[in-house]
């Protein structure tokens, strides 16, 4: 080995002078810029330079550096290694010279001695630049951004790469493309309008995709949020939800007929058990034959399940029958009708995993696979590649943190979908007091209570458990639902405790109140409820769950224990990451702001996993 190359080897110390002394002959020096000796060598440690003296042509080495002088010379079998800092000698003893390392067969690196790195665990986070991950003649690790691959003067054993990533080519380059968006994140629409208009004009305006919460929400204003949206998105992209309501039926179809109307492209088909008329109408409604043959729906359907047996549904085209009543119905034209035997109803699946509000508390590294796989058999069966037509599965779902969001793409997700982390940001549709209770959750301050639009059957949502006693007490009303055949027959002391504690109220004052509102809204409900103890029963006891979030996102302090707030774990998630980072206050959380921390972390997650799969010792991300 050339002294040149020995030069190389111990620029990693920074040092201003570095001299050479040979066993024969004369010494060779090196004058540098340096200026960091004292630093390098603290961090570096002896190794590589102790490792010069295994060149058997070598007898001693200086570096030099002001003040600072650390010498290493060869004695016996060993070597000397002295630090003398002007007049005084701080350090002088024997050491062992390192043994050789095994020979490398190759490749081989010529870094750019300008790009070494001193801190890797910052610059993993500078997704745009490439590392290098190269081991010296003392087999240490150092890192450069830029260099020449292949032999020459300086050459070092590459002993990894790890290249530019950023938040802009995770998932599918085909989400991005369909939607109009710069990065596969979605921000998942949130029920009561808690997925606000502002909400969803702030990711449009950022280049991101937002559902707008019209679950639970009038269908007038729904359409005034409509017009809101369109005005302050822009050309962005935008999409409103569509939430199952198998109480209602005539509320779905009426949510429909208004998207149609307003030309809204993208709906998230929420709490669906199976395929309604309504999602079908939406879906096929405007399909065509592009100009080159292929088939165009203008309209399309994001539909988050947790199982397979739903996303089936999804995934294959609508059934003949229902097509058939369609064009009976004149919501279809026979063209129409064709090709709508030729295209899934959703091409985009969001596989829900342990979430906020409605779930099935599944593990999403469990149902994402299987989703998947369905969607290829699916795929394979119709042919749909064959016509252009590459369904998507997404994953939603405890996705809090850039190292569950890295896992889910690593799984093969196209996109993400987040829903509890938005609801604590300034843009979401909720009060200030329900925001900062859920800035304080930890991961487990989770539980279940019976869904308000699914009470009779007992599907459950998942929510706050800390600061709220919704879980328990909406519970509390199911059992007596379940026990009872009417209000009547509940004993006077489970009913006085009720009225006190949750209704606050007597529970024939909020009939009283309950029954005027069905007669407006649907006043089958209220003849129903004349004719069925039970009915009525739920129809009353839904009215306290109905308002235990609208007190949420009021803020009604003397609610506050009665607050219905969906949230899953991903919150505390969140949470846990952001203490210290700009992200804990509230008032720093915005929703653009937390998904541009949240992919471009995802990004340094997938830099660290990189270098890992190489052999490469790596901190952990950020």
């Amino acid at each position: 080995m050339s002294v040149a190359e020995h030069f190389d080897t111990l620029s990693i110390y920074r040092a201003t002078a570095v001299r050479i002394f040979p066993v024969e002959g004369e010494p060779e020096d090196l004058l540098v810029e340096g200026g960091g000796l004292a630093d390098q060598f603290e961090i570096l440690g002896q190794r590589s330079l102790v490792g010069i003296l295994r060149d058997g042509k070598i007898r001693r080495v200086i570096l030099a550096d002001g003040d600072l002088q650390v010498q290493v010379t060869r004695e016996d079998a060993g070597a000397r290694l002295s630090v003398i800092w002007g007049d005084d000698t701080v350090v002088d003893s024997l050491v062992e010279i390192p043994p050789l390392l095994a020979a490398w067969p190759g490749p081989w690196f010529r870094p750019d001695p300008a790009t070494e790195v001193r801190a890797v665990s910052v610059e993993l986070d500078a997704l745009e630049k490439p590392l290098y991950a190269v081991a010296d003649m003392g087999g240490q690790i150092r890192w450069f951004t830029a260099g020449l691959h292949g032999s020459g003067v300086g050459q070092l054993a590459l002993r990894g790469t790890i290249p530019a990533l950023q938040p802009g080519v995770l998932g599918s380059a085909a989400f991005r493309e369909a939607h109009g968006v710069k990065w596969t994140y979605v921000a998942g629409a949130m029920a009561g309008a808690i997925s606000s208009v502002a909400l969803v004009v702030a990711m449009a305006n950022a280049g991101l995709l937002a559902f707008y919460g019209s679950g639970g929400v009038p269908v007038a204003a729904v359409e005034e949020a409509l017009q809101q949206v369109k005005d302050g998105a822009g050309d962005g992209a935008w999409g409103f939800n569509l939430l199952h309501n198998p109480v209602e039926p005539a509320v779905e179809e009426a949510t429909v007929d208004l998207y149609l109307e307003y030309g809204v492209r993208r709906v998230s088909a929420s709490a669906y058990m199976g395929l309604t008329a309504a999602v079908a109408r939406y879906r096929l409604t405007g399909i065509t034959r592009g100009e080159y043959g292929a088939i165009q729906c203008p309209n399309r359907v994001f539909a988050k399940v947790s199982r397979p047996e739903v996303a089936e549904k999804f995934l294959r085209p609508a059934p003949d029958a229902m097509i058939a009543d369609l064009v009976k119905a004149g919501h279809l034209s026979p063209n129409e009708a064709e090709l709508a035997r030729l295209v899934p109803i959703a091409e985009d699946i969001t596989c829900e995993g342990d979430s906020g509000g409605h779930t099935d508390h599944r593990p999403l590294m469990v149902v994402l696979p299987a989703i998947q796989s369905l969607r290829d058999q699916i795929s394979a069966e119709q042919d749909y590649n064959a016509r252009g037509i590459f369904p998507r599965v997404g994953a939603a779902g405890g996705l809090g943190t850039p190292a569950a969001i890295w896992g889910a793409y690593a799984m093969g997700a196209d996109y993400v979908l987040t829903g509890s982390v938005n609801q604590a940001t300034q843009e979401a549709g909720t009060s200030d007091i329900a925001k900062e209770m859920l800035t304080q959750a930890k991961f487990y301050d989770v539980a279940s209570g019976p869904a308000p639009d699914m009470f009779e059957i007992g599907a459950k949502v998942q929510v706050l458990s800390r600061g709220s006693m919704y879980a328990q007490r909406s519970q509390r009303l199911h059992d007596i639902y379940k026990r009872y055949d009417s209000m009547e027959a509940i004993p006077a002391k489970d009913r006085a405790r009720i009225e006190k504690q949750m209704f606050k109220a007597n529970l024939d004052e909020i009939w009283a109140g309950t029954e005027s509102y069905w007669q407006q809204r649907d006043p089958k409900q209220v003849e129903k409820a004349h004719r069925d103890g039970r009915h009525k029963m739920a129809l009353t006891f839904r009215w306290y769950l109905g308002m235990t979030s609208r007190w949420a996102r009021l803020g009604d302090k003397d609610r506050k224990r009665d607050f219905q707030l969906w949230c899953g774990p991903a919150m505390g998630g969140f949470n846990e990451w952001a203490l210290g980072t700009e992200l804990e206050p509230l008032a720093n959380r915005k929703v653009a702001v937390v998904a541009e921390a949240l992919m471009r972390g995802a990004a340094a997650h997938g830099r660290v996993c990189a270098g890992r799969s190489q052999g490469i010792p790596m901190p952990a991300a950020s």
